[in-house]
């Protein structure tokens, strides 16, 4: 069964990082929104470029232009097999939308896992990440070196990552994901993992839910042709 993994999360919850293990893992591609403008504005695809301007003139990038750059980025060879979503769907409109098209796929269910953090753990996480100047990587925060593993690039801290910043974009989030939260938590593919442990433990417990997940997806997919 492809695995179709959107992973849901509070900014500092750790999500990027456990999306990149499970893809590597797993052998699918990992996506968040921003690769796939980045990758859609260099290629000079149509809609990359509409949403592009309007993030420059500082408006949000509507719905109908995101699930149309998801639905070209879904298509490419290398996610036949499944990916793994990182920070897309973010309302119920885009999630009904990623519904529809993974029906016309026909590639098997989604299954999504929220990575959940209690709230004054992210303002500490966030108030020591660094992350690439370059190109936006988070670095370890054991790690001591000023420079980035993965390009070199200079290590900084993120101006918005100070508490009050951090507790406002956390309000943003829960006003604008917990409706996405609900519109999923009824499926038997949907699961949440406690974030608030060692990255390990955390990829661990995430592999178990990916687990349970399949077999639930399994068990309503033999129940449907029963």
């Amino acid at each position: 069964m492809p695995l179709n993994l959107i992973m849901l999360g509070a900014p500092g919850a750790g999500k990027g990082t456990q999306a990149e293990r499970v893809a590597r893992q797993h052998g699918v591609p990992k996506i968040s929104t921003g690769d796939m403008l980045r990758d859609g504005i260099r290629q000079g695809l149509p809609l990359a470029l509409v949403a592009k301007a309007k993030m420059d003139r500082g408006e949000l990038v509507d719905d109908d232009t995101m699930i149309g750059i998801v639905r070209e980025r879904l298509s490419r060879p290398d996610a036949v097999n499944g990916f793994v979503l990182d920070g897309f769907p973010r309302t119920v409109a885009q999630g009904r939308a990623l519904d529809g098209l993974m029906s016309e796929r026909g590639s098997g269910p989604l299954m999504v896992i929220d990575i959940v953090v209690p709230e004054d753990e992210i303002v500490r996480r966030l108030a020591v990440r660094r992350i690439c100047s370059k190109c936006g990587t988070n670095a370890d925060p054991a790690d001591a070196e000023p420079t980035c593993r993965t390009c070199g690039g200079t290590l900084v801290h993120r101006s918005d990552d100070d508490e009050r910043v951090v507790r406002e974009r956390l309000r943003v989030y829960e006003g604008q994901t917990k409706p996405l939260v609900d519109y999923y938590r009824s499926r038997p593919t949907f699961g949440t993992v406690n974030g608030a442990q060692s990255p390990d433990r955390v990829a661990e417990e995430l592999e178990a839910t990916i687990a349970d997940a399949a077999r639930a997806a399994a068990g309503a997919s033999l129940g449907a042709r029963g």
